[in-house]
């Protein structure tokens, strides 16, 4: 392995573990040699997701996002080599055989980030998050069962029920800073059956219509944590351990659905709850290698 490749990795690593602890935590609790190409891919997850925070207008974050989109396709005018993260997730992809497809799709999904928009339904939100939070899992299991080509279809069944429950985990937890910046999550249309107001949330008001909305949101994912840990039994155990990301979504939605909470409240789990979640979670038969 080339110097340049290590300062790579260790570039990625940082990013991660300062960007989305969840997911570097989470890499801990593999086999050492599939940790890399799992920091790249969350790495450059963490590229994609911050585009939003580093523009102000969505123009300049759509160019953004379509470098990294030329790159996978082959044609970009840059040079992946000066940039840690795209030499790291190419070469995650050439050594471990991944499909690049899932990329792309991811890429053009965080489009969403970049405007106000409130998420439309679950027909859209959940397409959402199968193709980002699952998408990674689904990847993620494929480079810890490398060469189990046949179970590729299972893995990406359970990972978009995973990714639910998981990115739903998430947007609840980011609801205090999300609905700041005017921009919405929670389907609209669940918000709008329980008679909340779209300028109820971004003012930062905690109604009874929006306990009611978040309640439905959470009863939601639960089911697709549910059904993936179910069916996640049936895949092979070297796969499983992709999927420890469910044992935090499953913590957090109970946190988050405790009786007289304030959705507005800042949701946040310390590191050491992290890492003690996720080595209990290893530790136990469903995701035990």
């Amino acid at each position: 392995m080339s110097g340049s490749g290590d300062s790579d990795a260790a570039f990625c690593a940082a990013l991660v573990r300062e960007a989305d602890f969840d997911r570097y935590a989470a890499a801990l609790f593999v086999a050492p040699e599939k940790r890399r190409p799992l920091l790249a891919l969350a790495a450059f997850n963490a590229e994609i997701v911050r585009v939003r925070g580093q523009v102000s207008q969505p123009l300049p974050g759509e160019i953004r996002l379509q470098w990294w989109s030329d790159l996978l396709a082959g044609s970009s005018h840059g040079d992946a080599g000066g940039n840690p993260v795209a030499a790291e997730l190419l070469r995650c992809i050439e050594r471990h055989a991944l499909p690049v497809a899932p990329l792309p799709r991811l890429i053009e999904a965080h489009i969403f980030d970049l405007y106000n928009d409130p998420m439309p339904d679950w027909t859209v939100l959940e397409p959402h998050l199968a193709e980002t939070e699952g998408a990674l899992i689904s990847l993620g299991a494929q480079v810890l069962g490398q060469g189990i080509g046949q179970a590729s279809d299972a893995i990406d069944h359970v990972a978009r029920h995973a990714g639910v429950a998981v990115g739903v985990a998430r947007i609840l937890a980011r609801l205090p800073y999300d609905s700041a910046r005017r921009q919405l999550y929670l389907p609209h249309d669940v918000l709008q059956r329980h008679g909340c107001e779209l300028e109820q949330v971004f003012s930062g008001q905690s109604t009874e219509s929006l306990l009611a909305a978040v309640a439905e949101v959470i009863a939601e994912a639960r089911k697709h944590l549910d059904q993936a840990r179910q069916e996640m039994t049936e895949l092979p155990a070297m796969v499983r351990p992709a999927f420890l990301p469910l044992a935090l979504a499953r913590r957090d939605l109970d946190g988050l659905a405790a009786s007289g909470r304030d959705p507005f409240t800042p949701f946040e789990r310390s590191r050491l709850a992290t890492l003690w979640t996720l080595w209990r979670a290893s530790r136990s038969k469903a995701f035990r290698t």
